[in-house]
C-alpha cells in the first residue's frame, strides 16, 4: 500500500485542485487497488506542491542545477537498497516527491491540468521506487511503469 503525505507550501494550487489532498488519497486508492507489488508492504513519501521559488532552492542545493523544473524526486534508498528493505520490512519510506505549480501552468501544450500533475507525481514515485531514465532501456521501462500507473489512477 502507498501512502502520501501531501504538503502544500503555495496556495494557488488550490486554484487547480480544489482539495490536494483528497484528490491525491483518491487516485492512490486506486493505483493501491490495481497494484499487486503493494500489497504486502507501506510504502510512504511526501508529496510537496511547490513553486518555482521553492523548486530552484532545492535544485540548486541539491542537483547544482540553477533552474527550475517541473518535478523533483529525492529517493530514500538506491533500487537495489529498497529491494532489500521490501523483503525485511514491513512499513518503507520511500522519499520526496515535489512538484512546480508554475511549470504545470507554463506548458502551453497542457490542455489538461490534472492529467499533466497525475503524469508529473507518477513520474516522482516511479523514480522513488528506483527507475531512471539515463539509458534508452531504462527509459523505456519507466514509461511502460508510468503509463501502467497513470491507466490504473483513471
Amino acid at each position: 500500500m502507498i501512502k502520501i503525505n501531501v504538503i502544500i507550501n503555495n496556495e494557488k494550487w488550490f486554484n487547480f485542485v480544489k482539495n490536494p489532498y483528497s484528490y491525491i488519497n483518491s487516485k492512490v486508492t486506486k493505483l493501491n487497488k490495481k497494484e499487486k507489488k503493494f500489497k504486502k508492504n507501506i510504502f510512504y513519501c511526501t508529496l510537496l506542491l511547490s513553486g518555482n521559488k521553492e523548486i530552484l532552492k532545492l535544485n540548486t542545493k541539491f542537483r547544482n542545477k540553477k533552474t527550475t523544473t517541473d518535478v523533483l524526486s529525492f529517493p530514500f534508498q538506491t533500487k537495489k537498497d529498497l529491494k532489500k528493505e521490501i523483503k525485511k520490512e514491513k512499513e518503507i519510506y520511500l522519499g520526496d516527491i515535489i512538484i512546480n505549480l508554475s511549470k504545470i501552468k507554463s506548458n502551453k501544450q497542457n490542455k489538461n491540468f490534472k492529467l499533466e500533475f497525475n503524469k508529473l507525481w507518477v513520474h516522482g514515485l516511479t523514480h522513488l521506487f528506483g527507475h531512471d531514465h539515463k539509458k534508452k532501456k531504462d527509459f523505456a521501462k519507466m514509461k511502460k511503469v508510468e503509463a501502467e500507473y497513470l491507466n490504473y489512477i483513471k
